[in-house]
């Protein structure tokens, strides 16, 4: 396939990727925020943080589906199928450990314990998943340049 080179993409993937792990981040703190104000009578939660918890968590997932989108416009522009490194995989369980998180999330309620829980376990494990993607996004990095 005769393209233009698709070194934007790449560095529109690169930014994403940055903002979604600085996402991902900002969500473990606020998160750690809600749960431990939720219990402790000596702190007020902030009213803020759960609007700032969701927003943060909405934009990762955008983030999120931005990279699966690029990802695979990309490797089939520059390579014309998919499948050529472990990438793809760990990008695919990415995606859907986050959309498990943030449907998880549309479940908390008093009378949903389980939902917090599952919530924070995904979440425990998207940071694996991302570590996943990062090392093995490096490595598709270095065929492209």
């Amino acid at each position: 396939m005769d393209l233009p080179s698709f070194i934007w993409l790449w560095r529109i993937a690169a930014w994403s990727m940055g903002f979604s792990i600085a996402a991902y981040t900002l969500l473990a703190a606020s998160g750690a925020g809600l749960f431990y104000t939720r219990s402790d009578k000596h702190f007020s939660r902030p009213g803020w943080l759960r609007l700032a918890h969701v927003a943060t968590g909405i934009a990762m997932v955008l983030l999120v589906l931005l990279l699966l989108y690029i990802g695979i416009v990309g490797t089939l522009g520059e390579f014309g199928s998919l499948g050529h490194s472990l990438h793809l995989p760990a990008g695919i369980f990415v995606v859907l450990l986050t959309l498990v998180s943030a449907w998880s999330a549309t479940r908390i309620s008093p009378e949903r314990q389980w939902a917090r829980t599952l919530h924070i376990s995904i979440n425990a494990g998207l940071l694996f998943a991302f570590i996943a993607v990062s090392a093995s996004g490096w490595s598709v990095v270095q065929k492209y340049l």
